[in-house]
């Protein structure tokens, strides 16, 4: 799937995740839990960041 757009490095799958990450995160029962889906959506971030950064790289070649 392509990101949002030029300039985004999430695709709208990540975005829709981070959200729903954000929500669990509003609704956790506990600090331990909020943490937890906080990391999960950071995870997600770093991930999609690491990707736009290979990519940039591949195209400065």
């Amino acid at each position: 799937m392509q990101p949002a757009s030029k300039h985004d490095a999430l695709t709208p799958w990540e975005i829709a995740k981070v959200i729903r990450c954000g929500h669990k995160v509003l609704r956790a029962r506990s600090h331990r839990e909020a943490a937890r889906w906080e990391r999960e959506a950071d995870r997600i971030i770093a991930a999609a960041e690491a990707r736009e950064n290979a990519r940039a790289k591949g195209r400065k070649k």
